[in-house]
């Protein structure tokens, strides 16, 4: 006899731990970059475990964990719109000044 799928089980009710991004800054970089992501329910625990999964063979100098709901970004979609320069300042662009006579090494 099956129970219904709405039916109170004895199971405890399980929160699962937030979601947190991990950043790697290697030896050899000077940023940080996007290694991956791990569940973890406080902030400590997703720095201990992102060095036990990221930095196994002594790769990285520092991470960074992050939860994943407090990043925000802009939408791919309208990746033309959002970067582009805005209208008259070309002058922010080093395309828009010449050279000057004279001077070597630019």
């Amino acid at each position: 006899m099956s129970t219904p799928a709405n039916a109170p089980t004895n199971e405890p009710h399980e929160t699962p731990w937030p979601l947190w991004e991990v950043f790697v800054r290697s030896s050899r970089g000077l940023s940080h970059v996007h290694a991956g992501s791990l569940h973890a329910p406080d902030a400590a625990m997703a720095l201990r475990n992102a060095r036990d999964l990221y930095t196994r063979r002594n790769e990285g100098v520092s991470i960074w964990v992050v939860p994943a709901d407090a990043i925000s970004s802009s939408d791919p979609d309208s990746k033309g719109s959002f970067f582009e320069s805005p209208q008259g300042k070309d002058y922010r662009h080093a395309t828009y000044y010449t050279k000057s006579e004279g001077v070597k090494h630019l």
